[in-house]
């Protein structure tokens, strides 16, 4: 039991289980934004050229209730309810919408910081490299040699005099 508990908790811990429960929580919260703007901003325009107040309540009619005079129902409508079938297309088109441009916007600024990052990087590569400390050496030693009419010697004829 010990063994199963260690094998859990380590497969709970893993990145991509949690990034992938925080996409979940994510996507709920926002399927109700996306329900509100449909069913509150969108379907109210759909509304005026169905003259239904409830889009998601349009059906088609195959047979009526049949009830008796005490009221019962006897034999129950049946009927298709083409409404909840298009409000869930609709919902899902504004989903797969919003989603796509989602992914376009951070497409593009992924493309642009790359671009911006390759601008700095070849920015740096054009500079001038600071000359390195032996360079620096090497340079001082020449400029003194000219100055004082010495003759260079490479530092093996150097090691050898001594």
């Amino acid at each position: 039991m010990k063994k199963f508990i260690q094998d859990f908790k380590a497969f709970a811990m893993k990145g991509n289980v949690i990034d992938m429960a925080i996409g979940v929580i994510i996507g709920g919260a926002f399927s109700k934004i996306v329900t509100s703007l449909v069913n509150d901003v969108i379907m109210p325009f759909f509304s005026l050229f169905t003259d239904s107040v409830e889009f998601s309540g349009l059906k088609l009619v195959l047979r009526q209730q049949v009830t008796d005079d005490a009221g019962t129902v006897l034999h129950p409508e049946v009927a298709i309810a083409y409404g909840a079938f298009l409000q869930n297309v609709v919902d899902f088109l504004l989903i797969a919408l919003s989603i796509f441009l989602f992914i376009r916007l951070m497409t593009k600024l992924g493309e642009k910081l790359r671009r911006k990052q390759a601008a700095e990087e070849k920015k740096e590569e054009e500079k001038p490299k600071a000359p390195t400390q032996e360079e620096l050496l090497t340079q001082i030693r020449d400029l003194l040699a000219g100055q004082y009419g010495v003759e260079e010697t490479s530092s093996q004829e150097e090691k050898s005099d001594s």
